[in-house]
């Protein structure tokens, strides 16, 4: 029994840091935690907010509140599920991308005061997801699934912006991400919980496995696309450049997954 248990005893902790460090939920003190590796669970925790905000939203439906009250309630809960960590990355990455100069770009990304660019690009995407999301609740079938997913496959595309493209500080949040990451194991976790939601969702609903396929290679391609692009415009990635691949992923994949919806 011992030797059975010891796997998970083993991944318990960075679990759990993982949970303390990408969303506001709290966990009971005695329970192990270490930040150590803890990007491999972002996909999971990703999933679990979205599906948790899934069934939020089918309950506020089921007491018949319309779809745009819905979807102010969910922009709130993408917010406030993660204490604002990745919007506070996209407001910096903003900001710095308007600096030509690499070493002054580092310095305006690490400044706490949220600049022009950064208040713009916050409205920008909280307005973008919840249109796009308002979209998805109006057309209804498969929205929760999307959704759900939405949230997993940012996630991941951020877990290939750590594992691909150099660090660009010496110090950081990011930094332990960078230097605990495990790869490709720990990029295989993340798309091992994606297929295995997927294929929940196939074996619930087998007549979407069109949108299911469509849906996935936008998952495959937008989040790491987004990654790669916000590397060559910084010359790599920095923790405030992680948020911002999921906020930018998020709100691109929520919109294309409208669009996809309202093709079926």
């Amino acid at each position: 029994m011992a030797l059975g248990l010891s796997p998970l005893k083993s991944l318990l902790p960075s679990l759990c840091g993982a949970v303390l460090f990408y969303s506001r939920f709290p966990l009971p003190a005695r329970w192990p935690v270490t930040f150590e590796r803890i990007a491999r669970w972002s996909p999971l925790v990703g999933l679990a907010l979205g599906g948790s905000l899934t069934l939020g939203l089918s309950l506020l439906a089921l007491g018949g509140c319309p779809p745009e009250i819905r979807a102010v309630f969910a922009v709130a809960f993408w917010v406030l599920s993660a204490g604002g960590l990745h919007l506070d990355g996209l407001a910096d990455t903003a900001d710095g991308l308007q600096i030509k100069d690499p070493q002054r770009r580092l310095e305006v990304m690490r400044d706490s005061h949220t600049g022009a660019y950064g208040a713009m690009a916050i409205a920008l995407i909280l307005w973008a997801k919840g249109m796009a999301l308002l979209a998805l609740l109006n057309l209804g079938g498969a929205w929760g699934w999307l959704l759900t997913l939405t949230w997993g496959w940012a996630r991941w595309g951020q877990v290939g912006a750590i594992a691909w493209f150099p660090y660009l500080r010496t110090e950081g949040k990011g930094l332990i991400h960078r230097r605990t990451l495990e790869v490709p194991e720990d990029l295989l976790w993340g798309l091992g919980c994606l297929g295995l939601t997927a294929l929940v969702w196939g074996i619930f609903q087998p007549g979407d496995w069109e949108l299911l396929l469509g849906a996935t290679i936008l998952g495959l391609g937008i989040p790491p696309g987004i990654a790669f692009l916000l590397a060559w415009r910084l010359g790599g990635h920095t923790g405030d450049s992680y948020g911002a691949v999921v906020e930018i992923a998020e709100a691109l994949l929520l919109s294309l997954y409208g669009w996809l919806l309202a093709s079926f």
